[in-house]
């Protein structure tokens, strides 16, 4: 007999009373008990991603169209999701001497927008815009340091000027980036500077069916900066230093400046200058990937995402077919969700510095060649 049972079964034979006292107080034990263990399993850390190997080396599966203009002209890529036919997605791609291109996932383009030299663009859906749900799509015109505001039409797949006015940031434009609170639900943008300057911008409808922003947040990183990208689930904001490495902010406006490093350049890090290109995959259970271009040595790192930012390897795209690799890239953009058949989980885009077959261009490749079981 157990001592529990001993013990029990003593307080029957001589104290009714007490005995009535023990069940209940082990009852609540036990209810304790599986109360934290129900807890414990139900919240998973954002580190346990399961287990995954890094190729070294892969290919591409499609090339786009090479952007118009000659040059360091191509730069950085969005992908956005059709949202009732994922196959029929388009990745909208940056021509920082002429505007902006939007192909479909064989690589064509569809249209171009030649709204001046545009650069770093990015997407967020469900934006609350005149009445309805908008995927919007921004980008910095460097001409002119301005904020360019899209809606992506699902009809035609193509852009939609939706800026409610010329809307001049404080700094001169570079890179940026959108960011949705968990938190409040407001959508943002970041826009950052080659001197390393920071303004976070609140994005909203007028009531006009256009959309404005206000500045809500600037801080300094402290060296040139460009790319960047925001977790919308952890309410995390990365930004690539490009001579030092990557750091993680956080995102909400009142974050304030304190930082944590994700990786280097310094020699004990993983990343060689510069440091471009940042994305992430969002995986369930809030595991998933964060990627960045390490454009010193043509690499690409793949981060855990959240906890510590484990760095799990790093991968080249090489030549493969008629397709050739990558090189000196800038901009990356991925999705985690299959888009038909091409590319059934998801896909990698990224910018080439040195297309083979003429002008940059974008190469796509499929997500699960580069993160496998």
């Amino acid at each position: 007999m157990s001592a529990t049972a001993s013990t029990i079964l003593s307080v029957v034979r001589f104290r009714p009373l007490r005995f009535l006292r023990a069940i209940v107080t082990l009852a609540a034990g036990l209810a304790l008990s599986v109360a934290f263990a129900a807890c414990s399993s139900s919240s998973a850390s954002p580190e346990t991603s399961p287990p995954v190997r890094i190729a070294s080396q892969v290919v591409a599966t499609v090339e786009t169209d090479p952007v118009p203009h000659r040059g360091d002209a191509a730069d950085d890529p969005a992908i956005w999701v059709n949202p009732t036919d994922p196959a029929k997605s388009t990745i909208i791609g940056t021509d920082k001497k002429g505007g902006l291109a939007v192909y479909d996932l064989a690589g064509k383009q569809i249209q171009y927008v030649a709204d001046g030299p545009m650069n770093n663009v990015d997407l967020r859906r469900g934006f609350p815009l005149a009445g309805g749900k908008a995927a919007v799509v921004t980008a910095l015109n460097r001409a002119t340091d301005t904020i360019a505001i899209y809606r992506v039409d699902p009809q035609t797949r193509g852009l939609v000027d939706v800026a409610a006015r010329r809307i001049e940031l404080g700094i001169s434009s570079y890179g940026s980036c959108m960011y949705r609170s968990p938190r409040s639900g407001k959508f943002y943008l970041f826009a950052n500077s080659e001197k390393g300057e920071v303004e976070q911008w609140e994005l909203f409808d007028d009531g006009r069916g256009k959309v404005d922003a206000r500045r809500v947040r600037s801080f300094d990183v402290g060296t040139q900066t460009e790319g960047c990208v925001a977790d919308d689930r952890l309410a995390s904001f990365f930004i690539a230093e490009e001579r030092r490495g990557i750091w993680v902010y956080d995102a909400e406006p009142g974050g304030g400046t304190s930082r944590t490093k994700v990786d280097s350049t310094d020699g004990l890090g993983h990343l060689r200058a510069d440091v471009e290109g940042l994305t992430i995959a969002y995986g369930p259970n809030g595991t998933g990937y964060l990627f960045a271009s390490s454009q010193g040595d043509s690499t690409y790192a793949v981060y855990r995402r959240g906890g510590a930012h484990e760095y799990l390897g790093s991968f080249q795209i090489v030549d493969g077919g008629e397709i050739d690799g990558t090189q000196h890239t800038d901009g990356i953009d991925v999705t985690s969700v299959g888009l038909g058949s091409a590319f059934p989980r998801g896909v990698l885009v990224l910018h080439d510095g040195r297309n083979d077959s003429g002008n940059q261009n974008f190469k796509l490749v499929p997500l699960e060649s580069i993160l496998q079981s």
